[in-house]
This record gives structure tokens, C-alpha cells and sequence, in this order.
């Protein structure tokens, strides 16, 4: 089950995920963008993002407005979707409207391998970024272990390239996948302090000694995070 999480009072870009992408919604470009793998499901804070989802045929589901974050929201939801405890449930951003289905696959293709042989299942996905990307605080980086598995995300560049080497750098894909029962557990955890610096959510599981799978892709696509990202995002892809 992909689950979309659209929130629409963002602090830095209100109402972001109803901007236009080329006549859509932008939620709902998202949506179409990985239809065809999986059922799809809207996690949504109001009524006007379920009339909106409802328009477009799409599955919206009313969760509580005081989530803090997408990971809560979508955990409503497929509480509400009874899902069960084994079920694949994939965390897109509603803010990812480009995001290609091949990286959505090869999510789900590892949390279904991690499915087979662990009780902790979670993924997510990092690509290859520049240098002068890796300065965007609104890009996520992430490093990683030599068997895939995330060891720090940040909004800093990491890590610090103290000799000049020209490290690789990595941005992280804001986009997860869990089985219901692990995502349930995750959103059971009590906030993690390094979650509430960075403003990152998934450092909660690793301040939980939980691992998190990383899965590296190929993808021109970003998050839309500020008006100017919209505006970049329009050039890029138009």
C-alpha cells in the first residue's frame, strides 16, 4: 500500500502540496506519478485535500491535524485501512511529485526481501548529489554503512571532507517503506532528541538502535520545499 501523507498547513510554503504541476494538484501529481504499483491511499489533515483527492478518483483518508509528523499521519491511516500486520506500506511525500516509479520499485523490491527474513523492516532510498548540492540544507544527506545501512542523516554536509578528497556525497529520498507492524512500532517510539535538532524524523529509529535499509537509485527528482524549489522543479521537468 502506498500511502501519501499531504499536509496542507506546511509552515515554510502553506498549502504547497495544492500547488499546480502542469494543471495537477500537486498531491495529486504525486499520486499519479506511482499509480500501477500499488493501491493508493491520500493521508490527509482536511477536507479540502479529501474533496480534491475524491475529484481525481483517488482514496483519501481524514487523519488527525496535530500529527507531527508524515510517519504518524500515514500510521492513522492504515490503522483506519485495517491493514495487516505483514502488509508493505510505502511512505511517498506528497511533495515528490516527479519521483520515478523504478525508485518506488526498487523500495518495495527491499522491504519485501527484508520482509522475508526480519521482524524490523525499514527502507529508504539515497542517490548521488554534487558537492554544491550537498550545501542545501533542505537537502537531505545521508552516510552509510559498507552493507547499506543508514548510520547518520543531516541537513549539514556529511561527511566533513576535512583534507579536501572530493567525497561522494549522498542525498537522501524522502520516501520510506515498512511493514505495518514495524511502522506501528516506530511511531510507538518516544521522540528522539537528534529528531528534534535536525528536524528529521527518521533519526528517531536510529536513536532506537533500529536499522534503517538504504537503497541507492538514480532519480532527478527532489522534494518542493519552498516556492523556489516549486519554481525550479516547473523548469526542470517542463
Amino acid at each position: 500500500m502506498i500511502i501519501i501523507p499531504a499536509r496542507l498547513a506546511s509552515t515554510r510554503f502553506p498549502n504547497k502540496i495544492l500547488s499546480d504541476i502542469f494543471s495537477l494538484p500537486m498531491v495529486i501529481k504525486t499520486a499519479k506519478a506511482v499509480e500501477g504499483i500499488d493501491d493508493i491511499a491520500i493521508a490527509a489533515d482536511s477536507e479540502e485535500v479529501i474533496k480534491i483527492a475524491q475529484k481525481y478518483g483517488i482514496k483519501a483518508i481524514l487523519t488527525n491535524i496535530n500529527h507531527q509528523s508524515g510517519t504518524d499521519r500515514i500510521n492513522e491511516a492504515a490503522q483506519k485501512l485495517r491493514l495487516s500486520e505483514d502488509e508493505i506500506v510505502i511512505n511517498v511525500q506528497a511533495d515528490e511529485p516527479f519521483i520515478e516509479k523504478n525508485v518506488v520499485l526498487a523500495l518495495k523490491k527491499r522491504v519485501e526481501e527484508l520482509k522475508r527474513k526480519n521482524e524490523w523492516v525499514m527502507a529508504s532510498c539515497y542517490k548521488k548529489i554534487t558537492q554544491d548540492e550537498a550545501l542545501d540544507p533542505n537537502l537531505v544527506k545521508v552516510v552509510v554503512s559498507q552493507n547499506q545501512n543508514a548510520l547518520y542523516f543531516s541537513r549539514s554536509r556529511i561527511p566533513y571532507d576535512r583534507e579536501n578528497t572530493g567525497v561522494q556525497y549522498f542525498g537522501h529520498l524522502g520516501l520510506y517503506g515498512f511493514t505495518f507492524r514495524s511502522l506501528q512500532s516506530f511511531c510507538a517510539f518516544s521522540p528522539a532528541p537528534l529528531e528534534s535538532i535536525e528536524k528529521l524524523e527518521q533519526l528517531r529509529a536510529l536513536y532506537h538502535n533500529k536499522t534503517i535499509s538504504m537503497v541507492e537509485v538514480e532519480s532527478r527528482s527532489f522534494g518542493i520545499d519552498t516556492k523556489e524549489d516549486l519554481e525550479r522543479a516547473l523548469k526542470v521537468f517542463g
